[in-house]
């Protein structure tokens, strides 16, 4: 299945801003495949700490993506990478994990890996894919474009309800400062700020307008 058969669905923004809980909504209502890209950044930061690598060494971490065992999977309605036939479905949502994962996502060589293989993932089927540079750099052609946003306090107060120790201001830094795909709101992207409100409102918000886009 090609880019133009497929229907994508892409959602960016910064940490905390409910992609992940809007997205799989969208997607479990409309029946498209999930796809969360984060998720793929977090298991190539969990591989390098098993591994002992230097997460602040780029060509180190270079060297680690050129040759690990990872491959697509689509499990269930989510598409996810395995490594050596596993998914780290509960350690990549550790500490350590989110504590060095940007370091890992600044590398340009890993954007250029994930970049083939996100873009790939049309050949699944219709897509709902949430990350930092979908709108920007992986599917910048999609009409289906959205940034999430909420409060830098109601962020916050949601990473630390989900028990993650994670300062989001200097991820946010290193995310939009970063040379390489940085975190942007793309040209064409509608920006939703959704401070106060419901995943549910957000998720039928964005919905009612992939709806009329395809009706137009």
């Amino acid at each position: 299945m090609s880019d133009a058969q497929s229907i994508v669905i892409a959602i960016d923004g910064p940490s905390a801003s409910g992609k992940s809980t809007n997205a799989r909504i969208i997607s479990a209502k409309l029946g498209y495949v999930y796809v969360d890209t984060g998720a793929m950044y977090r298991t190539l930061a969990w591989h390098a700490l098993n591994q002992g690598t230097n997460v602040t060494d780029m060509a180190a971490v270079e060297a680690l993506c050129r040759e690990w065992p990872a491959k697509l999977v689509k499990r269930e309605n989510s598409v996810w990478l395995e490594v050596d036939g596993y998914f780290p479905e509960q350690e990549i949502r550790s500490s350590e994990v989110s504590k060095v994962v940007s370091y890992v996502a600044q590398v340009p060589y890993v954007r250029k890996w994930m970049k083939e293989r996100q873009r790939s993932c049309v050949d699944f089927g219709d897509l709902v894919m949430e990350g930092r540079d979908i709108t920007s750099n992986i599917f910048p052609e999609t009409p289906h474009k959205f940034y999430l946003d909420a409060s830098a306090d109601e962020r916050q107060a949601r990473r630390d309800a989900d028990g993650i120790e994670e300062n989001l201001a200097a991820r946010d830094q290193r995310d939009s400062t970063r040379k390489t795909a940085p975190l942007v709101v793309a040209d064409g992207a509608l920006v939703i700020n959704n401070s106060g409100e419901s995943p549910q409102e957000t998720s039928a918000r964005i919905i009612a307008l992939v709806e009329n886009r395809k009706l137009g």
